[in-house]
């Protein structure tokens, strides 16, 4: 039977939902941008976490999942162009810089599940002049963490968006084959296009690489430290996948993304949501 338990740390409110029978859980701080910050599968955590960056409410969280909207990435000198105005934005957007709402949390004999809410502020509007809502369900089963988003346009214009996920996936070996149908990718290192053989070494890579032309949204790898591969489903929005790593950190990210970097300034596939209309749309991890 799954449970979902609430504590304190450090100040900040933990909700956890698990199950020992399958050695499945999910620790959520809405507090800090909504965040997933530890995923079980087997009794073993799948995602990597640097805890002074989540109790530290000045830095940004390396771990877990960090929610990226209403953009991916970053804008050219933190900025961007919208109706004629010019407005400044933190990379990876607005949502992981404030406290979502614990909507509900439900179990049953398969599942546990919480849902949280983030709606536009004044905070949020100096960055993005948009009103929004945005509500994700976060639910786990023995194998599988399911994220079922919707991201809602209650201002009068259309709403630009090209959100993301950031996972940390825990290991030490960081030269992995994917299996994509993806044939290139953008290595941001040198701006070049390459072709991918095999392997995908980000060991000494400073900066990020965009897997480009994948027609599956479905990408799986091994996790050699725990023996364990894992598949990340994703809806159509989602048309690229990021990878990046940090020099001698044990984790690598695998991110979906549905645009490029400074695409709010590029302008050239955003995605749009018309008022009063929502966009719904889900990521899944499956881990075996």
């Amino acid at each position: 039977m799954y449970q979902v338990k609430v504590h304190q740390e450090k100040g900040l409110s933990v909700y956890e939902l698990f199950d020992t029978e399958f050695g499945s859980w999910l620790k959520v701080v809405p507090e800090r941008g909504g965040i997933i910050t530890g995923l079980g599968v087997e009794n073993e955590e799948i995602f990597f976490l640097n805890e002074d960056t989540l109790y530290d409410a000045e830095k940004n969280i390396r771990g877990g999942i960090p929610i990226l909207f209403p953009i991916s990435g970053q804008l050219e000198n933190g900025q961007y162009e919208w109706n004629g105005q010019v407005y400044k934005m933190k990379n990876h957007g607005v949502a992981r810089n404030y406290p979502w709402e614990v909507v509900e949390t439900c179990t049953n004999e398969k599942t546990a599940s919480i849902t949280l809410r983030l709606t536009s502020n004044d905070g949020t509007l100096k960055e993005y002049p948009f009103k929004f809502e945005v509500i994700f369900t976060y639910t786990i089963t023995k194998n599988d963490l399911r994220i079922d988003q919707v991201y809602r346009n209650i201002s009068e214009n259309a709403m630009p968006i090209y959100a993301g996920f950031h996972p940390y996936f825990k290991t030490s070996y960081k030269d992995l084959i994917y299996q994509t149908d993806a044939k290139t990718y953008l290595d941001y290192n040198d701006m070049r296009k390459k072709s991918i053989q095999d392997s995908l070494d980000l060991t000494d890579l400073k900066e990020s690489i965009v897997l480009l032309d994948a027609a599956q949204r479905e990408i799986s790898f091994d996790l050699s430290d725990q023996k364990k591969t894992v598949t990340m489903r994703y809806g159509d929005e989602f048309k690229y996948i990021v990878l990046w790593t940090e020099k001698g950190q044990e984790f690598i990210c695998v991110e979906p993304w549905m645009a490029m970097t400074d695409e709010l300034n590029r302008k050239e596939e955003l995605v749009m949501v018309e008022p009063g209309k929502s966009l719904h749309t889900s990521l899944v991890i499956s881990v075996k």
